[in-house]
């Protein structure tokens, strides 16, 4: 019995170490991949044209289309990192940048998604986040 109850324990530190070990890796991916542009805290660099996603970016996840721009972004689906890190890192940062905005009925990305999503390049960038930024704009959202 002590052995068992030894070993349930050791099996959810081990779990929770790994719950850890995930979020942070995914942390540490955003200030290696996204940081650059994007600052520590996601604000940006607007004078540079690069977005402020604090606060933001959680309201993308309301259309198909801004969920998946965050995925075809060339920064995110050109970063050398795998799918499954791709999706790692985009559910941390939704959570971690933009919380509040995230929408009730948020599905966590997968690396299947993430993987058919990265497949589909965008051509122009700027025009297809206008368009998402437009639609969200009408749907009473704002993410400039």
């Amino acid at each position: 019995m002590i052995a068992r109850l030894f070993l349930v324990g050791v099996a959810l530190l081990m779990s929770g170490t790994a719950l850890a070990a995930s979020a942070g890796s995914a942390r540490i991916n955003y200030l290696l991949h996204c940081s650059g542009c994007h600052q520590q805290d996601g604000t940006g660099s607007v004078e540079n044209g690069i977005p402020n996603m604090k606060g933001r970016v959680g309201h993308f996840l309301r259309t198909p289309e801004g969920r998946a721009f965050l995925v075809q972004v060339p920064g995110t689906s050109q970063a050398a990192l795998n799918d499954a890190d791709i999706a790692q890192l985009l559910n941390w940062m939704v959570d971690a940048l933009s919380r509040n905005e995230v929408p009730a009925n948020f599905l966590p990305y997968s690396s299947e998604e993430v993987a058919r999503l990265r497949a589909n390049r965008l051509d122009d960038v700027p025009g297809y986040r206008a368009g998402v930024v437009g639609r969200l704009k009408e749907m009473g959202y704002q993410v400039e």
